[in-house]
C-alpha cells in the first residue's frame, strides 16, 4: 500500500477556520504539485480530503474525483487518519489532504513508528510505501516535495 499526505496550500488567516480559501500563493502551490503529482499517481489512487475549503482547494487542483472526509477535518488525530485510509491493509494507493500538525504526525509514527511531530510545510507532499516481508510491515519514504522545489 501506499500513503501520499499532501498538506493544504498557503491559505487565508482571515475566515473561520473551515472556509479559510486558498490565497493566490496557496493555489500556485496547489496547481504546481499537482502538475507534479499528476503524472506519478495510478489512475484507481483513493482521495481522500479534509472538508475544510482549503483542503477542498488543494485537492481540486489535480483534477480528480476525490472523497470529502470529516475523519480529516482539522483537530483531527493521527489514528483517525490511518484508519481513514485502511493503512496498512488496503489495496492501492490513497492521499490524504489535510492539515498539520496531524500530518506530521503520521509521518512521524510511519517513519518511526512512535508518536511524535515532523514539520509538513503548506503545499507539500510525502509519499510513504508499506510492504510486508516476512509478516513485518516495513515502511519506506518515497518522496517529500514542496512546491518550491518543482
Amino acid at each position: 500500500m501506499e500513503i501520499i499526505l499532501w498538506r493544504h496550500a498557503e491559505a487565508d488567516d482571515t475566515a473561520p477556520d473551515l472556509k479559510r480559501e486558498l490565497t493566490d500563493k496557496g493555489r500556485k502551490q496547489a496547481s504546481r504539485m499537482a502538475d507534479w503529482l499528476n503524472p506519478r499517481l495510478p489512475q484507481d489512487i483513493r482521495i481522500l480530503v479534509s472538508p475544510a475549503v482549503r483542503a477542498l482547494q488543494t485537492a481540486q487542483a489535480l483534477g480528480r474525483e476525490y472523497e470529502q472526509s470529516p475523519a480529516l477535518a482539522p483537530g483531527c488525530r493521527a489514528e483517525d487518519i490511518l484508519t481513514a485510509a485502511a493503512w496498512p491493509d488496503a489495496a492501492g494507493a490513497v492521499l490524504i489532504v489535510g492539515h498539520q500538525p496531524t500530518l506530521g504526525q503520521v509521518a512521524m509514527w510511519l517513519l518511526a513508528g512512535q508518536a511524535g511531530d515532523l514539520a509538513v510545510k503548506k503545499g507539500s507532499i510525502w509519499w510513504f510505501e508499506g510492504r510486508r516481508r516476512t509478516r513485518q510491515l516495513e515502511v519506506v519514504l518515497r518522496a517529500v516535495a514542496t512546491p518550491d522545489w518543482l
